[in-house]
């Protein structure tokens, strides 16, 4: 028994040994039924399928209805863009040349920076990227 007890601290002590578990369990060293555990591995095979199915369709689904709505809000924004864009040239036709000139002059110095977002938004289009 002595072969058995395990060294703690200098001394022997044999209850130490006897309580010992390891850190795994015995039972992955024995050998099982192949037939059993190819069914087992199936099985779980089969779950693990079914899970990421399920999973994927729930991704696919919410991914088509946040589509939809940021196709409504798209749609939305292009006739708001439109509706203000005709309001503007209204008023631009409506303005006499000194109420126009005295606007520009209010414009903050940043005018060439909207003048480049302008020329950008007519160059690439209104319409819809969707």
């Amino acid at each position: 028994m002595q072969s058995r007890e395990v060294r703690r601290g200098g001394s022997l002590d044999s209850h130490a040994a006897m309580s010992y578990q390891p850190p795994y369990s015995p039972s992955l060293f024995m050998k099982r039924e192949r037939r059993a555990s190819g069914a087992s591995v199936v099985a779980i095979d089969n779950k693990i399928e079914q899970a990421m199915d399920l999973v994927k369709n729930h991704l696919m689904y919410a991914v088509r209805e946040e589509v939809e709505i940021l196709k409504e809000q798209i749609k939305e924004l292009a006739e708001k863009n439109n509706q203000l864009e005709r309001e503007n040239s209204l008023l631009k036709n409506l303005a006499s040349p000194e109420q126009l000139e005295k606007f520009q002059s209010r414009l903050p110095l940043d005018n060439q920076t909207m003048a480049g977002s302008a020329e950008q938004h007519s160059q690439y289009g209104a319409g819809s990227a969707v």
